[in-house]
């Protein structure tokens, strides 16, 4: 019978997956268990009722708190359990934030949430991340308990202190299939004094992607770059935005005061020949972006859940591939990164979830990635939630997990099968 095993802190998180190991027990890494939804379902080869592991949940929710914050060196340490919107708030008060813009993901999957350890364990990052970087560049220290049943740790409060094997940045984007991790050191930044967000109105797909390359590759230190489509911008909460009559394209530009300005009129000059421009000042500009950064167009709300894909392109490729795959399975797409990040939602049940259809139209247009990050679990368990890996990848990924859980009892099968 599944339970939930819930440690108090790290040293009962070795105990538990020593004991796990010993017994061949599977376990579910969780914290607030908001991402439940994202990956494949712990299927594989230990059988049980309907394919599904027998194994029970380890929910890492104790280990909360902040250990360390020291805002005059940049550095903030917390139990992997400890709310993201709790360190968000923290920092904030002190004019500081978590520079990579961590996606929220728990109103995806309908519910709400969400910790450190589940943001570094999936390298959750949002907008900035064009210009910040993804979320383990802004990891400086872990620990946390192998499969094996071992405690380690990897890195340090600043960044020369990482030395040897950075398993930070291995950590993170592993999906807790390596290890659980228990702490996390993270740097923080100061947050910017003025945020304005330049609007290009009424633009199609194609000459959006144009626009947004422009600007990201002008000198005007663009933070953010995201297009929505008509229909897309129709359901945002910003009124400005909703109330637009059309595509939005948003450009976001941060830092102190007079530069934002004077970059904000530099970037209307360079962009002034692509349409009608308008602008949002900064408490718009904060809503529009967490709707990006959080997909919310795309939140469920009273909607079925019908497939969501979080595509990497090429940008310049970005509108042929919404273009090839709308074609065969009709659905809503928005462009973020510069049109390098597509959040395409089918607008029906489909039995792969659509994945050979969008696959193929990433191949024919130069490459890239596909994760499928909202479907049932009947379709999670019958495609490949994350891009097929080559061969020499998945042998690479295979020997890691061999080095880090022999055993496979952490998150088996999450990311892939055997994995």
């Amino acid at each position: 019978m599944t339970k939930v095993l819930q440690p108090s802190d790290a040293a009962q998180v070795v105990e538990t997956v020593a004991w796990a190991v010993a017994e061949e027990v599977p376990l579910e890494i969780a914290g607030t268990a908001t991402k439940r939804g994202l990956g494949r379902p712990l299927l594989g080869e230990h059988g049980g009722e309907g394919n599904r592991i027998i194994g029970h949940t380890l929910d890492l929710s104790s280990l909360s708190g902040v250990t360390l914050y020291e805002p005059e060196e940049l550095v903030l340490s917390a139990g992997a359990g400890t709310p993201l919107a709790e360190i968000e708030a923290m920092v904030a008060e002190q004019g500081q934030q978590l520079a990579f813009e961590p996606m929220h993901m728990a109103a995806l999957y309908g519910n709400d949430g969400g910790t450190l350890g589940g943001a570094i364990a999936c390298n959750l990052t949002g907008p900035r991340r064009i210009k910040a970087g993804a979320a383990r560049d802004h990891v400086l220290g872990i620990q946390g308990v192998s499969g094996r049943g071992e405690a380690f740790k990897s890195g340090g409060r600043v960044v020369k202190n990482v030395t040897g094997y950075d398993l930070s940045k291995l950590m993170t984007g592993s999906y807790g299939t390596l290890a659980a991790l228990t702490e996390i050191t993270i740097k923080v930044l100061p947050a910017s004094e003025k945020i304005r967000t330049l609007l290009v109105l009424g633009l199609d797909d194609e000459t959006a992607e144009r626009a947004m390359t422009v600007a990201l590759n002008s000198s005007h230190e663009v933070s953010g770059a995201a297009h929505m489509p008509a229909a897309v911008a129709a359901q945002s909460a910003v009124s400005y935005i909703s109330g637009a009559g059309g595509a939005v394209t948003a450009l976001r530009i941060e830092g102190f005061s007079p530069s934002v300005a004077a970059r904000t009129e530099a970037l209307q000059e360079l962009l002034g020949s692509f349409g009608t421009l308008e602008e949002l000042h900064s408490t718009n500009s904060v809503k529009f972006w967490q709707e990006v950064r959080d997909v919310a167009p795309f939140q469920t709300g009273e909607r079925p859940l019908w497939p969501l894909w979080r595509l990497s392109a090429m940008p310049s490729a970005g509108a042929a591939v919404v273009r090839d795959i709308a074609a065969a399975l009709p659905g809503a797409a928005f462009y973020d990164w510069g049109g390098g990040l597509i959040w395409y939602q089918l607008d029906r049940y489909v039995g792969d979830g659509g994945a050979a259809v969008i696959r193929a139209a990433l191949t024919q247009h130069g490459g890239g990635h596909a994760t499928l990050v909202r479907a049932d679990d009947e379709v999670r368990a019958r495609v490949e939630v994350f891009h097929p890996q080559a061969t020499a990848l998945a042998a690479l990924s295979a020997r890691v997990k061999d080095s880090f859980d022999p055993t496979r009892v952490l998150n088996p099968g999450r990311m892939y099968q055997g994995v």
